[in-house]
């Protein structure tokens, strides 16, 4: 059987931190932050974890060997 090979979009989108959580970058600060209230950019900065439903889909199909 050949070995699973990283998918690399998401080795460049998400991170699996030591105690196995998916960490992620959040979405909507790329462009148009003026029509964004300051609330919504200060709540977007840095990154989060990703739900636990999800994250498993991603550390298995993505990032089997993350």
């Amino acid at each position: 059987m050949p070995k699973i090979k990283t998918k690399s979009a998401a080795k460049k989108r998400f991170k699996i931190t030591g105690t196995g959580k998916v960490m992620y970058a959040q979405a909507g600060k790329r462009h148009g932050m003026i029509k964004r209230t300051n609330k919504q950019l200060r709540n977007h900065r840095g990154t989060t974890a990703l739900f636990e439903g999800d994250a498993a889909n991603v550390k298995k199909y993505f990032l089997p060997n993350g």
